[in-house]
């Protein structure tokens, strides 16, 4: 299958619009129709990262490298590792992030940890719907822990202000931080100055678990 028609194939299976694609990227709708067509030579790898992230795709499969096996749903691991669910990771502002157990526990194969240690992963629950569609309300996010990003504008569930935490798309700057929803009614939130002593990366989102309501 070529690169546009799994672009196409993976953005359909997640039920997701061309817009919202493009929006979350930072493009128009016409250029995510140009990449669902197979023209995709002049795509940024900074584009790459973030169509990938929200497809859920290897990049080297939006780059061309990859198989097509890389969109096969995970088969069911012989071994898993059980997490307890520590608690919610508000996709809003200005919430107290909460640590504590209420004794949920949810099971993940252990090929998703990538050979790490299991203490290297902590599973947190979403609240709320700035960051829909990719992440909504009640997803179990395994999060691998780290005190930064992978690459710019990267969806990172951080600490703000010593104690509120977020999910949410990581913009590094100079001077400042800005942790962008990607939910458009959502405005962004800057940390600069004094608040950046007060600002800690948690960790990156891995995988989730999501229940489908019939």
């Amino acid at each position: 299958m070529k690169t546009g028609d799994l672009i196409k194939q993976r953005r359909k299976e997640l039920r997701l619009t061309m817009k919202e694609v493009a929006d979350f990227v930072g493009v128009s709708e016409a250029t995510v129709s140009r990449w669902e067509t197979g023209n995709i030579a002049n795509m940024g790898r900074d584009k790459i990262a973030s169509l990938a992230e929200i497809l859920k795709l290897s990049p080297s499969v939006i780059a061309g490298y990859g198989s097509d096996d890389e969109l096969k749903p995970p088969t069911i691991a012989k071994h898993t590792v059980t997490y307890p669910v520590l608690g919610e990771i508000p996709a809003g502002f200005e919430h107290i992030g909460i640590e504590d157990w209420n004794g949920e526990t949810i099971e993940v194969p252990d090929s998703y940890l990538k050979g790490k240690d299991y203490n290297d992963y902590c599973v947190l629950t979403v609240k709320g719907d700035s960051m829909y569609p990719l992440y909504q309300e009640g997803d179990k996010v395994l999060v691998l822990k780290q005190n930064v990003t992978d690459y710019n504008s990267q969806i990172a569930a951080v600490i703000y202000d010593d104690e509120k935490a977020t999910l949410k798309k990581v913009e590094i700057n100079k001077d400042f931080v800005r942790l962008v929803p990607v939910n458009p009614e959502y405005v962004p939130k800057k940390i600069t100055g004094e608040e950046l002593h007060h600002f800690r990366i948690l960790g990156v989102p891995k995988y989730l678990v999501r229940e489908i309501s019939e």
